[in-house]
């Protein structure tokens, strides 16, 4: 079946805003049955559980095939509207590159299939990955989100989701539960079960994974930016950018790339990764309640704010540095200041800014608590 064709199937009112939202199939010509009652007025003589079995296929046919691949990605495209700014489609091609490496070295499977990606037309703060390794940025997304390392970060969770087939997967899980049902309104209102697959494949793209599986992309997102330069304190960083975004505003018009719904609480996804960051420092460093930046238990600095990142999310990228510094053995060296960024061996640490100490008194000052005995 040609690409264009099979686009054509795949084609359903989407009503949800962006990737990441519930689960939701829609009939113009029936109203929701059960089974039973689908059986009853005459499924065919196709069982139900056969019936699943051919949803199944189509699944894996959308997922794992390129034609179906290549089928998602345009219809996506058509749906959300493809943004061409230069620059920003520069800079996540870098991105994705450089990730794509990183995975890569962690899991061989990407390179028979590399992700289709791009940046849809959305304004809101918004990513996902669906079937197929299909991946859409929201234009919002860089109106909130400067750094490349902290939208590496979020990609990253996304990639997560993508090498484990997340997407796939949560639909076959939810099989029994949702699709037979439709199959009964598909029977019912003459929808065809390709359209049906086409519905399927557009609405549930990373809806309803559990927060298991939000966890382990969470994981994933790290041991990729661990085989990058991008800075680990990032995974942390992007987690307190959301929790600043999040105060006085949960559930509003601010739509982050993170359901809230199915998503753990942002200030533990971020704690989890400091708490990552810290053993990564040999437990050297760290970042208190407080957003201070510590080194062997001793205050090192509180950053200004700078740009779209708080104190605290720059905190976080301080620890990065200092985490790669002390995994490196960089402490054995002196803390030193060249062209007024302050480094602990050949690892930058911090380029102070308007609101920070200058170079020189955080070098002296970290000279004289790098040492400390590390405490458990």
């Amino acid at each position: 079946m040609k690409v264009k064709k099979l686009a054509k199937k795949i084609s359903a009112g989407l009503t949800a805003a962006a990737f990441g939202t519930t689960l939701i199939f829609s009939t113009p010509t029936a109203e929701a049955i059960g089974l039973g009652d689908a059986i009853g007025i005459g499924v065919g003589v196709i069982s139900a559980n056969e019936q699943i079995n051919q949803v199944k296929k189509q699944i894996d046919m959308i997922n794992n095939t390129e034609e179906g691949r290549q089928a998602l990605y345009q219809k996506f495209r058509e749906e959300y509207g493809v943004e061409e700014n230069y620059e920003l489609n520069t800079k996540l091609d870098k991105i994705m590159a450089n990730l794509s490496a990183g995975v890569a070295k962690v899991d061989g499977t990407i390179t028979s299939k590399p992700y289709l990606y791009f940046i849809s037309q959305n304004d809101t703060l918004n990513a996902g990955c669906g079937m197929g390794h299909v991946m859409m940025v929201n234009r919002g997304t860089f109106n909130y989100v400067d750094s490349d390392d902290e939208l590496a970060a979020i990609i990253g969770h996304e990639m997560g989701h993508g090498q484990k087939d997340h997407a796939a997967n949560s639909v076959k899980n939810n099989l029994n539960q949702q699709l037979l049902a439709q199959v009964g309104v598909a029977v019912a209102g003459g929808t065809t079960l390709a359209n049906l697959i086409g519905s399927l494949a557009l609405t549930h793209t990373i809806a309803d994974y559990g927060r298991g599986k939000e966890a382990e992309a969470d994981n994933l997102a790290w041991d990729y930016l661990l085989n990058t330069n991008y800075n680990l304190g990032a995974t942390a960083a992007v987690m307190q950018k959301f929790v600043d975004l999040e105060k006085g505003h949960k559930r509003s018009g601010i739509e982050s790339f993170f359901n809230p719904s199915d998503h753990p609480d942002s200030s533990k996804r971020r704690d989890n990764y400091a708490k990552k960051l810290y053993e990564y420092s040999k437990k050297h460093a760290e970042v208190d309640k407080k957003g201070v930046v510590v080194v062997n238990k001793k205050e090192f600095l509180t950053p200004a704010p700078v740009g779209k990142m708080s104190s605290a999310e720059r905190a976080y990228f301080v620890l990065g540095n200092l985490a790669v510094a002390y995994h490196k053995g960089y402490d054995k060296q002196e803390a030193t200041v060249s062209n007024g960024t302050v480094y602990l061996g050949q690892q930058a640490i911090i380029t102070p800014v308007e609101g920070d100490e200058d170079a020189a008194t955080l070098a002296a000052r970290l000279n004289e608590i790098k040492n400390l005995k590390a405490k458990s």
